[in-house]
């Protein structure tokens, strides 16, 4: 199987919302994003399987050499891993940057060294290399322009992004120990980290929840304003970027509905209903980032 090969079926064994983002991008770019989507899951599926942290520490520092072996192209020294082999490329071509893959991995180590936030300021953070990073790389991807100042909306996409994952996750995440909801917005509603480990619901919990929500549409509200001052072309070429943020809106517009019954299972969007936000927000970016920018105006109130 040759590197290229092997990123798609990542991408598509994954069964992410993000693979459907990339179903109509021209070859290039798909293979690129593939490539990057591989990385990601590479690295965070270090953190969620191995049990051992030394281990796990271990294993992100050879990722992170491997990414440095993969930008030095030393032929004595080469990357070896398939995701680096299909990424190299795309890398130079699209201007990623050693800094930018550090910073996941960073974002991943976090996961390691703690299981709990003390407040916003530390979990955004987090957000930040997880998730704005990769849509800081994303973005100049999907544009092709290497120079495009993205920064302001894939910072805010991200923390919009991965706020929306933490919700959906909290009960899965509570099983791995971990509670990403800010301890001091816990504290002001009279919780406890306990609390969220023990996977209980509550009207206390269900507010601390629809706070993050609220936070969620906020950024993404402050991301879509952002790709609206970038040129006008920008809307169209990061359709996949907005087919990502239609996702995860409309799941977090089911978790809503369903008041946040996300502690003791997952709610998620059938491939169904995934496959028809893509496709109508491919054909139709400018009404798609319109409905988008509604539905969030509407929410975060």
């Amino acid at each position: 199987m040759n590197p290229n090969a092997y990123c798609r079926q990542q991408a598509a064994q994954s069964g992410s919302s993000f693979y459907y983002s990339f179903l109509f991008l021209p070859t290039a770019q798909r293979e690129a994003i593939m490539a990057l989507y591989a990385f990601c899951r590479a690295v965070d599926d270090v953190v969620d399987t191995v049990s051992d942290t030394t281990i796990a520490s271990q294993k992100l520092h050879w990722w992170r050499a491997e990414i440095e072996r993969m930008f030095a192209a030393d032929p004595a020294n080469p990357a070896t891993h398939p995701i680096c082999l299909a990424l190299r490329a795309p890398a130079i071509h699209y201007g990623l940057k050693p800094q930018e893959f550090y910073a996941v991995i960073a974002g991943m180590e976090m996961d390691l060294q703690q299981h709990s936030y003390n407040d916003d300021e530390t979990l955004s953070i987090y957000c930040w290399r997880v998730a704005s990073v990769v849509g800081m790389m994303s973005a100049r991807i999907f544009s092709g322009d290497v120079k495009l100042d993205c920064n302001s909306y894939a910072t805010h996409m991200g923390q919009a992004l991965q706020r929306i994952n933490i919700i959906r996750d909290v009960g899965e995440d509570a099983l791995l120990g971990r509670v990403y909801l800010p301890t001091d917005l816990l504290d002001k509603h009279g919780l406890k980290p306990t609390d969220v480990l023990s996977r209980q619901a509550s009207p206390a919990m269900i507010a601390v929840l629809k706070m993050m929500a609220t936070q969620a549409w906020q950024q993404l509200i402050y991301a879509l304003n952002a790709l609206e001052a970038l040129p006008q072309s920008q809307i169209k070429a990061q359709r996949s970027g907005l087919i990502m943020a239609r996702v995860y809106a409309t799941l977090l517009v089911e978790i809503e509905r369903s008041q946040f019954l996300v502690l003791k299972q997952r709610i998620s969007l059938t491939p169904i209903k995934k496959l028809w936000l893509a496709w109508h927000t491919w054909i139709a970016p400018q009404t798609a980032f319109k409905a988008l920018r509604h539905l969030a105006k509407i929410h975060s109130t």
